[in-house]
């Protein structure tokens, strides 16, 4: 574990674990590295070396005021993996980061990358419009900007149940689960967090996701309720050259039980391929 600091000043704390090829991770909001622990753990015990950072406002890194835009935590991941000397890099992505992942190699190029990942990541565009009906209307991303401005900490109690899917019929709900992503989202800045919805929700990565090119898993859960799948996974996979799209029936947004043994059986398959 470390502390980059970044051009602008910012503190980042990353997990940087085994050795070899490096496969790095990049979380979704509001949450920060842990929610990525088992599948580090699970690739560094394969011979890989994992690196894991806090995104700016997010756990344990610095929270400025400025900088919490898309292009910003793109060059903050390129600064990291610039900074570590990382060749060959395997990027993993889950929801904003996601976004963050397609937008560093919008910006940075394929350079220093091997191979990407995207799990229920928010490209192409998340957000519904004349030209992206799939879409989610912007009222919903209005009504996550009011619960985290009003009373943020009762927000992402309740955002842990359609995250994870336990609103299901039948879901096996984890209350430890539950319990750690409030703590995760808790410890993300007021406007970090506020700020971010904008950048995950309205963002376009169209251009973004034409620049990669190298060998891509799309991943998605088939019922996620927060990346509309449609607009997201299907899409992204049409765009992306060289992407293989492995799609999870009634898997939710969030890894969980059988989901989340489904999705690191294909992580570890494609990173080793």
């Amino acid at each position: 574990m470390g502390t980059f600091t970044t051009s602008d000043g910012t503190g980042l704390f990353y997990k940087d674990w085994g050795t070899g090829q490096p496969v790095v991770f990049s979380h979704g909001w509001p949450l920060n590295a842990d929610a990525w622990d088992g599948q580090a753990r699970l690739v560094a015990d394969h011979g890989f070396r994992a690196v894991a950072h806090d995104r700016r406002g997010h756990g344990r890194s610095d929270q400025p005021w400025q900088g919490n835009h898309m292009d910003r935590y793109a060059d903050d991941l390129a600064e990291l993996i610039e900074g570590l000397n990382l060749d060959n890099v395997i990027l993993v992505g889950h929801s904003t980061g996601g976004g963050e992942v397609t937008r560093y190699i919008g910006r940075h190029g394929t350079r220093r990358v091997a191979k990407v990942v995207l799990l229920g990541a928010v490209p192409p565009l998340m957000l519904k419009t004349a030209d992206n009906p799939e879409g989610t209307p912007r009222e919903v991303f209005d009504g996550i900007r009011a619960g985290v401005e009003a009373d943020r900490s009762q927000f992402y109690w309740d955002l842990s149940e359609s995250f994870y899917g336990f609103n299901r019929p039948g879901a096996t709900v984890s209350e430890g689960l539950r319990r750690s992503f409030w703590l995760w989202s808790m410890q993300v800045g007021l406007k970090a967090a506020y700020d971010c919805v904008e950048q995950f929700s309205e963002q376009d990565f169209t251009e973004d996701l034409r620049a990669i090119d190298v060998p891509t898993l799309v991943a998605h859960g088939e019922d996620d309720q927060i990346v509309a799948i449609g607009a997201a996974a299907a899409k992204t996979a049409q765009i992306v050259k060289d992407a293989t799209l492995k799609t999870y029936p009634g898997a939710p947004h969030g890894l969980v039980g059988e989901f989340e043994k489904s999705f690191n059986a294909d992580l570890l398959a494609f990173v080793r391929s």
